[in-house]
């Protein structure tokens, strides 16, 4: 069968660990394998470790540069490592599908050595980055692939404004299979053993990173604090990032004792997690707090209602796409910590809101699955390959004299 009606997919990512990218790119993958289709994942990382859960596609991976000093400097390493790993499987490929900015970058490469690739890249956010080389790498990342999927109208109406680039909105989706019940026992030991038992807990997924909102929702916390009694707690998860946010995330601990909160007692964290140990927070939390200041999508949004959990979430355009003020999530104002409490007490004090919101969240869900974001990715792949084909037959044919 020739690659146009049945091309051979890459998807390739910067890292194994539970990131929305990565999340994203196994996700993808795995649906792609339930259909059929020939699909596999490249990915910089430790062969032995592998990702941080099971995988049931087929993977490479290529092992990572060592440790740089600096943010640029881990992000060149981890290009030229990735382009060279690329470099082994591009004659087993027809497209190169990247997930982010140091993969677009080693897939452009590749191709522009004389590969007979195709690149394509899912945009799921633009990085924040300083230095003018990273920000020029970024721009290159999006400049470079020959075409664009985003996960939101948001995204695809920035790419367009911000760097004249059209791109294809294909939405993220959620694997309801990944977030099983738990007994109720599993539940209420975790919330003792965090010393958690009686209180109302709030979950926070992603770390503490500036585009997660985390130090508004810290001090959104400490003036419920004040206010409920019990005081109500915040587990955060997750957090593993390339870019180094510890200053960050020591700024806003700093701020614990000031804001009255204690850390162990009032805010918990939990770190990166396995796929079963989130679930089980997922399920052992009251609610899910995402005040986030700048996402593609909001993954955690779509797991945290597939679980059973009310969200808290900020009014960014990209959440309000899928979103509704007091009937799918209590969505408050971006940046806003008053704002921000507001919500999260009317969650933790209004039991037939959380049930209303509980009961939506998890019809919404169902408008979601990565089977269909797979069928639309498919589409995507054999419209682009078929399409570059018929441009290069017909230039062959000009050439030859007989268009």
């Amino acid at each position: 069968m020739n690659r146009a009606s049945r091309p051979r997919v890459a998807l390739v990512s910067y890292s194994t660990k539970p990131r929305g990218g990565v999340v994203h790119t196994l996700s993808l993958a795995e649906a792609m394998v339930d259909l059929g289709l020939p699909v596999r994942v490249v990915s910089l990382g430790d062969q032995e470790q592998g990702f941080h859960r099971p995988v049931r596609a087929p993977y490479t991976l290529v092992p990572a540069p060592e440790q740089r000093p600096t943010l640029e400097e881990r992000v060149f390493a981890s290009v030229d490592a990735l382009e060279e790993g690329l470099r082994a499987v591009a004659d087993e490929v027809d497209i190169l599908h990247t997930q982010d900015c140091i993969s677009a970058r080693a897939a452009a490469r590749v191709r522009d050595s004389g590969a007979d690739v195709r690149v394509l890249r899912t945009v799921h956010h633009v990085d924040d980055f300083t230095t003018p080389a990273l920000v020029e790498c970024q721009r290159q990342a999006i400049l470079e692939p020959d075409r664009l999927v985003v996960v939101s109208e948001d995204w695809r109406a920035r790419l367009q404004a911000e760097f004249g680039r059209s791109a294809r909105v294909i939405h993220n989706g959620v694997d309801a299979r990944r977030f099983p019940a738990v007994e109720p026992a599993e539940r209420a030991a975790l919330r003792r053993e965090l010393g958690l038992a009686g209180r109302f807990v709030f979950l926070a997924v992603g770390g503490i990173e500036p585009r997660k909102g985390s130090v508004h929702l810290l001090q959104a916390l400490a003036i419920l604090a004040r206010e409920l009694e019990p005081r109500p707690a915040l587990v955060v998860v997750g957090g593993h990032s390339f870019q180094d946010y510890a200053a960050y995330r020591e700024h806003a601990l700093g701020m614990l004792p000031g804001l009255g909160l204690e850390l162990g007692r009032d805010v918990i964290l939990g770190g990166t997690l396995s796929e079963a140990a989130l679930n089980l927070h997922y399920r052992s939390a009251d609610a899910l707090a995402f005040p986030s200041v700048k996402e593609g999508w909001g993954l955690a949004v779509l797991e945290a209602m597939t679980a059973g959990l009310p969200v808290v979430a900020s009014d960014i355009a990209v959440l309000r796409e899928y979103l509704t003020d007091r009937d799918t999530a209590v969505l408050t104002r971006v940046g806003d910590p008053w704002s921000l409490a507001e919500g999260m007490r009317a969650v933790a004090t209004d039991s037939a809101l959380r049930s209303r919101l509980v009961e939506a969240g998890r019809a919404l869900v169902t408008r979601f699955s990565w089977e269909r974001a797979a069928r639309a990715h498919w589409h995507l792949y054999v419209e682009d390959v078929g399409r570059e084909a018929f441009v290069g037959a017909t230039e062959g044919d000009r050439r030859d004299g007989s268009g």
